[in-house]
């Protein structure tokens, strides 16, 4: 990863009054969020300020919080004299890394039930991932519905719509591929498990598994697309 990507600014802009904080890499545009910034996507560059309507105080609060966050994590951060602090507030995984190891595990299976159970995990009926999400979705829908100003009905029925017609159907679909291979009880053709285990004709004495070796990557030069063929002669009637 790059340098400048472990580096962040972090203070009062001087024309708008705004505390922001430039910089940073995905991680730290999620360590910013989860402490109440907001971003600011523009054509050429990426931000992050905090919410509008906030006193002095709590501009001051979320700030130091922000980089005590964030500096805990390795982050290089260059704040204004006002937001600096020796605090190091703990880093935990948040849940969304958590739900991110499935990943993990899928890249590891060598068989249809591994990936099946971590289908499972998604798709359960009363306490999957999907499960919880929709039940997000819907109390969102609903806290918006009695906020009282003219946009939030709308953005509730919008909530209500993601629950029933899109995330419903990737539950569908997962579902049924979480079934597909439940019933499968197929290994991998291209992956196995590794047993650590050398037979006694292995060659190599310094070998500790008798798992081949990954095929090498070749470089290749791209090679540039086919003509297009002349246009075909009229026939003459």
């Amino acid at each position: 990863m790059a340098l400048a990507d472990r580096s962040l600014t972090l203070g009062r802009d001087e024309h708008s009054g705004e505390v922001l904080a430039r910089g940073g890499d995905p991680e730290a545009h999620s360590i910013l969020q989860r402490t109440g910034f907001v971003p600011v996507v523009r054509l050429h560059e990426t931000y992050h300020r905090l919410p509008v309507a906030l006193d002095a105080a709590e501009e001051k609060r979320l700030a130091i919080r922000a980089v005590a966050r964030l500096r805990a994590v390795r982050y290089h951060v260059e704040a204004d004299e006002a937001f600096d602090t020796e605090t190091r507030e703990p880093h935990y995984l948040p849940l969304g890394s958590q739900v991110a190891h499935l990943a993990e595990q899928i890249h590891e299976a060598t068989t249809s039930a591994e990936v099946s159970d971590v289908l499972t995990e998604l798709t359960a009926s009363h306490d999957g991932v999907l499960i919880a999400l929709g039940e997000v979705l819907t109390a969102a829908a609903a806290f918006y519905s009695d906020l009282g100003q003219t946009p939030d009905p709308h953005t509730a029925t919008r909530l209500q719509y993601l629950v029933e017609h899109r995330l419903g159907v990737i539950w569908s679909d997962l579902t049924h591929m979480r079934n597909d291979l439940a019933d499968r009880h197929q290994d991998h053709p291209q992956r196995r498990a590794c047993a650590a285990e050398v037979g006694p004709d292995e060659r190599e004495a310094s070998a500790v598994c008798a798992c081949p070796p990954p095929p090498p990557h070749l470089a290749t030069s791209p090679v540039a697309p086919p003509a297009a063929p002349a246009p075909a002669a009229r026939l003459r009637h």
